[in-house]
């Protein structure tokens, strides 16, 4: 299913990461989100057991809930896209609800409760959404992301780190890495990550000044 978040995404992602590190991971909204929830769609059948957050389990999830949920998933999307962040959610519940292994579900909902401040939601939405694509770097720069908002910086060093190999093209997560490292004093690496963000992406702001900071 083709997401609508990514397509003004990137411009608003770069204006977050201009401001100063508490506005940039508390400002980041659904809506101005570069994250592909399309790339989300599970690689591999669904896992036998259900994440934590799922509902009932005693039976599996008919095909006829999965259509349900896709379709509430992409209104949901729609919504959140409009700007109509509580409606948006709203279906976001009800898709988990009918699929709780509808990770475009669950990463969509994640983005609104990081978007509303709620960190520790956004992250336990974010783990379930990567356990179902693990190799998807997206879910893992959005649970850093919420990390570092939360003070979490090894954790978020940790998801970055992890988002990197998964995505090494992903100019985001060499920026969020480098301010990763840079808040935990590791000019070498923070300068390495900022070296690489800059190279995908010359004009990033966030990445040059970084880089300008720990004297890379």
């Amino acid at each position: 299913m083709a997401s609508p978040f990514p397509e003004r995404g990137l411009a608003r992602l770069r204006q977050i990461w201009r401001q100063p590190f508490a506005l940039a991971l508390m400002g980041i909204a659904l809506c101005g989100c570069s994250f592909d929830l399309g790339s989300l769609m599970p690689e591999k059948e669904k896992p036998q057991e259900a994440p934590k957050p799922a509902v009932a389990t005693e039976s599996a999830v008919s095909p006829g809930n999965v259509t349900e949920a896709q379709a509430r998933t992409a209104k949901a999307q729609t919504l959140a896209k409009s700007g109509e962040t509580a409606a948006a959610l709203d279906e976001f519940n009800r898709a988990v609800g009918l699929d709780p292994y509808n990770a475009q579900a669950l990463y969509g909902r994640a983005l609104i409760y990081q978007g509303n401040n709620e960190h520790n939601f956004a992250i336990a939405d974010f783990t379930a959404a990567s356990g179902l694509n693990p190799q998807k770097a997206e879910p893992l720069l959005g649970r850093a992301i919420s990390h570092l908002a939360l003070g979490k910086i090894k954790e978020a060093a940790a998801d970055l780190d992890e988002a990197s190999e998964a995505d090494p093209h992903n100019a985001q997560v060499w920026t969020a890495r480098g301010q990763a490292y840079e808040r935990l004093g590791d000019k070498a690496k923070a300068a390495a990550s900022y070296t690489k963000a800059v190279a995908l992406r010359p004009r990033d702001d966030a990445a040059r000044s970084g880089l300008a900071r720990v004297g890379g």
